[in-house]
């Protein structure tokens, strides 16, 4: 039987869209990207692009190895379609951008991932181009130069640039990206807003990982996904306000207490437990627990109580869900993983905030200069 990576795609992308591809590794997102660079060749159907477009789509693509990066940008500059007194003319912005000073006359078979990265993207940006392609490879960079990165291409954006990017990181799609496809097994999903693209996509990896964790001899949840040794359990999670009644809806600014109850089913070092809270965009807001928090449980135990509190709430107004686990301190073994089975939703409070996902309640201040009067 042959197998079709994708089938029946199609699809415009307007001038000044921005568009992100999400969907499992396999479900032929990079492999459409090769499609519209030309890197592959469609079996049936065809592909129009208008304008310029730059690629960063894997390690080292249109690199030549025992080429130095200098003289890698020139090769660069012109499979982009730029000469070389236009190459000549970026060089410094280049060089600058990917931070390689010291290594740019060193060949690029020397360079780590990270250096392979830096340069493709400085070239790629500074083609200034109709149309950028982004894949994954940009989660090789360090912290830093991703961010640096996100700044060019919102740059990029508001000149008016066109952009097709892939990327697992949903928070990332729904900031950048005015639209979002989803992709399953070489199938277009869903084409529409972000926000609800990643809402119908985490739907499906949350239903995938249930039927994973079937086998578990852990009782279910009524909410969420539970897996572990169970060596502890989490008999309990309680989401509370200030005077310890039971609540789903907060606003801005309450207090918020999570109760936490757990039992040891046998002898077990003090163990720690954690919560993280997630948007309903999939985005990780925070992630405590117990060590960061040097609360060390009295050792022997069989049951007992942890509590969390959250004296002014900073998240902004949206729908909210918990995780809770309980794991050993040193190996990491999980004794029981409640995977955002505990939802919440929070209404403007305090704030007037509305953009983010958080305030933080920080104070403007003002100074005259100069005042004629």
């Amino acid at each position: 039987n042959a197998f079709w990576p994708l089938r029946n795609i199609s699809f415009d992308v307007y001038p000044g869209e921005s568009v992100g591809l999400v969907g499992h590794n396999g479900s032929g997102k990079s492999t459409l990207l090769k499609l519209i660079t030309g890197i592959l060749e469609p079996t049936e159907g065809q592909i129009q692009v208008n304008g310029r477009l730059s690629s960063l789509l894997e390690l080292g693509a249109g690199f030549h190895p025992d080429l130095t990066g200098r003289e890698n940008i020139f090769l660069n500059g012109a499979i982009y379609g730029l000469s070389r007194k236009e190459m000549h003319a970026r060089l410094g912005s280049i060089i600058d951008f990917a931070e390689l000073h010291d290594f740019i006359d060193t060949p690029v078979k020397h360079y780590s991932s990270g250096m392979y990265v830096r340069l493709g993207f400085a070239v790629a940006i500074h083609a200034e181009p109709d149309l950028l392609l982004v894949d994954e490879v940009l989660a090789v960079g360090d912290a830093a130069f991703q961010h640096k990165c996100l700044d060019a291409i919102q740059a990029f954006r508001r000149r008016g640039g066109t952009l097709l990017m892939v990327s697992h990181d949903l928070g990332s799609i729904q900031n950048i990206c005015n639209r979002a496809i989803w992709l399953e097994k070489g199938h277009m999903r869903i084409d529409g807003r972000p926000i609800d693209v990643a809402m119908h996509y985490l739907n499906r990896v949350a239903e995938g990982e249930k039927q994973a964790a079937k086998g578990t001899n852990l009782p279910a949840l009524e909410n969420g996904l539970r897996w572990g040794s169970g060596r502890v359990l989490l008999e309990s999670v309680q989401l509370c306000d200030g005077g310890g009644a039971a609540q789903s809806v907060f606003k801005t600014g309450d207090e918020m207490v999570v109760r936490i109850r757990y039992r040891c089913q046998e002898p077990v070092e003090p163990p720690v437990i954690g919560l993280s809270i997630h948007h309903q965009s999939g985005a990780h807001i925070c992630g405590p627990n117990t060590d960061f928090g040097e609360l060390t449980l009295p050792a022997g135990q069989t049951a007992g109580e942890v509590t969390y509190r959250i004296p002014w709430l900073s998240l902004l107004p949206g729908a909210y869900q918990v995780t809770a686990a309980v794991v050993h301190r040193q190996t990491q073994e999980m004794y029981d993983y409640h995977d955002r089975a505990y939802a919440f939703r929070v209404y403007p409070g305090a704030s007037h905030e509305q953009y983010g996902l958080v305030t933080l309640r920080g104070e403007w201040g003002s100074r005259s200069e100069g005042v004629k009067g």
